[in-house]
């Protein structure tokens, strides 16, 4: 008989009898185009940062945010999910999400604490930050999927806070140790969240074909407005709040459970 290795892996081989010919599948290219776009957009942030394009560096992380949410949407819509499309894309994130934005917040600010006599606590706490989103990946690969809550911040939304960060700040020439200490905490702060066990809306269960209230698409519509006019500021203000909403959401939840054991 023939032994078949998983077919879901795009890698897999399937063994035939002896003497015939092994037969390879290949990969699926439209989602591994879009991991290829976050994994190109990461890099070439860290190339822009390194050349003191600290925006273009920004904008490069949001970017990949894109293309990191189009990927598996549209595996799942042309049922092309594979097993070497969850490895590529969890390598990719790393990248993107991990060392990408905290090189961008080293170059722009972190650095410069060198130049206030506290040296290597610069470098790091970017360090701290990438291995945060490796255990953070790590963790959502392994723990059972749940499509209504994350377990702590998700990596894409922690990265696009850095790059806000980042972005507000090369807007208005923010500079100085005060900006350096501030952004230190910022990155620690994320970094926690990260590998907290703090829950965080997914989003995954709304229904894109459900009927909503006319005020929601005026909002939506607000909200375009107003990331087009001041993205810098939109951006950094959306995803600080998404940030912000799990501690909170846990107090509540937390202060809840108090009041009825009391």
């Amino acid at each position: 008989m023939a032994e078949q290795i998983n077919p879901e892996n795009d890698n897999a081989v399937e063994l035939e009898e002896p003497g015939t010919q092994q037969r390879k599948r290949g990969i699926y290219i439209l989602p591994n185009l879009f991991t290829t776009g976050s994994l190109f957009s990461g890099f070439y942030g860290i190339v822009a940062s390194m050349n003191q394009h600290f925006i273009l560096g920004a904008i490069a992380v949001f970017i990949c945010l894109i293309f990191d949410s189009l990927d598996g949407r549209v595996a799942r819509l042309i049922n092309a999910q594979s097993a070497f499309g969850a490895q590529y894309d969890s390598l990719s994130d790393l990248l993107a999400f991990g060392v990408s934005p905290a090189l961008l917040v080293y170059n722009w600010s972190l650095a410069d604490l060198v130049q206030f006599g506290v040296h290597k606590i610069g470098w790091l706490t970017a360090f701290i930050f990438v291995a945060c989103v490796a255990m953070r990946l790590a963790k959502f690969n392994t723990l059972p999927e749940d499509k209504r809550f994350f377990f702590g911040l998700p990596c894409p939304a922690a990265a696009a806070v850095l790059a806000g960060v980042v972005w507000v700040g090369s807007t208005y020439d923010l500079s100085g140790l005060p900006i350096s200490l501030i952004t230190m905490v910022i990155v620690l702060t994320l970094s926690f969240l990260q590998v907290s066990n703090i829950r965080y809306r997914s989003y995954k269960d709304i229904d894109l074909k459900a009927n909503v209230r006319f005020t929601v698409l005026v909002l939506m519509m607000l909200a375009l407005v107003c990331i087009s006019y001041r993205p810098a500021q939109a951006l950094f203000l959306l995803f600080v709040g998404y940030a912000l909403t799990g501690p909170i959401n846990g107090l509540i939840s937390l202060k809840n459970k108090r009041q009825k054991s009391a």
